[in-house]
């Protein structure tokens, strides 16, 4: 899967767990309907963490600036914005290319994070692996600390 499949197909997927999330809002408040939030919640968030993951591998891969890379985990945060950005990055080229997984000219190729985002993508199945166990384990923790806004929100 290339960076642009990996980028928009979570980008989207964000979206669409937003519209899950409003419409598991709305069956609480108005339907009375507790558990559709802890259900919608849940899938939303998960894909939230998700994307932020591969919104920092993809940014790395395609050399953003740490700017862009936050601004891209930001748009998670406001409902469906993660799909006008990727249609900004998409019209500006920032999602065009392959994973880097040869060391070139370009001098951040010597970075330790570089070296590190080369070496994973050696290993894809590794890579995949840590980033869904670390994933699920950030998951896991925010499950224990709580839901925004507290469990009777």
């Amino acid at each position: 899967m290339s960076p642009k499949r990996l980028f928009r197909t979570l980008a989207l997927a964000e979206a669409v767990t937003w519209t899950l999330l409003i419409v598991a809002m709305i069956l609480k408040y108005a339907g009375g309907i507790e558990a559709a939030v802890l259900v919608g919640g849940s899938i939303h968030g998960f894909v939230f963490l998700a994307y932020a993951f591969q919104a920092v591998l993809v940014g790395v891969n395609q050399r953003w600036s740490v700017g862009l890379i936050a601004f891209a985990v930001l748009t998670a945060i406001v409902p469906y914005a993660t799909i006008p950005f990727e249609m900004w990055l998409m019209r500006h080229g920032r999602l065009d290319g392959d994973w880097r997984r040869e060391t070139t000219e370009h001098p951040a190729d010597g970075s330790w994070v570089n070296r590190m985002l080369r070496w994973f993508l050696a290993r894809p199945v590794l890579l995949t692996g840590l980033a869904v166990v670390g994933v699920a384990a950030v998951f896991a923790a925010l499950l224990v600390v709580g839901p925004p806004g507290g469990r009777e929100a």
